[in-house]
């Protein structure tokens, strides 16, 4: 089971600097692959900051929307968020060293609860702690 962070979701469905290296992961993965409830929210607000900001139209804010809500219902399973996850989360961002944001803890408190093997993700500081936790990072 590979954990995805939103970053991986948002390149993804739009063209980002590392969208082809992620159509290549997904096109090979053959694994399992999960991902936090928070990622819709997340995901939401990453269409709402690129249409506020210009980098994407209104057809194509609908357009990723509608391609990750297929992709939700049938190649991402989406985990909840318990409440013993949220305090994983809030330990996780205790530690000033991690560098770790709210939302990056919470995506590495909750594959840390659900078992993954390994994190698919973008951002750099979310990777190092992954590595450090010994998930396998599936994205390089």
């Amino acid at each position: 089971m590979v954990y995805v962070d939103t970053s991986v979701l948002v390149a993804l469905l739009l063209k980002e600097p590392r969208s082809n290296d992620v159509a290549r992961w997904y096109a090979a993965s053959q694994d399992d692959l999960v991902s936090a409830m928070w990622c819709v929210t997340e995901f939401a607000s990453a269409l709402s900051i690129k249409r506020r900001t210009g980098q994407i139209d209104e057809p194509e804010a609908q357009a990723a929307w509608q391609h990750f809500e297929r992709l939700c219902a049938n190649d991402l399973q989406l985990i909840p968020v318990e409440p013993v996850t949220f305090h994983r989360a809030a330990v996780l961002t205790l530690d000033a060293g991690s560098g770790l944001r709210a939302g990056d803890a919470l995506h590495l408190a909750v594959a840390l609860d659900a078992r993954a093997k390994g994190m698919a993700t973008l951002d750099e500081v979310l990777a190092r702690n992954a590595r450090q936790l010994k998930l396998k990072l599936s994205i390089r």
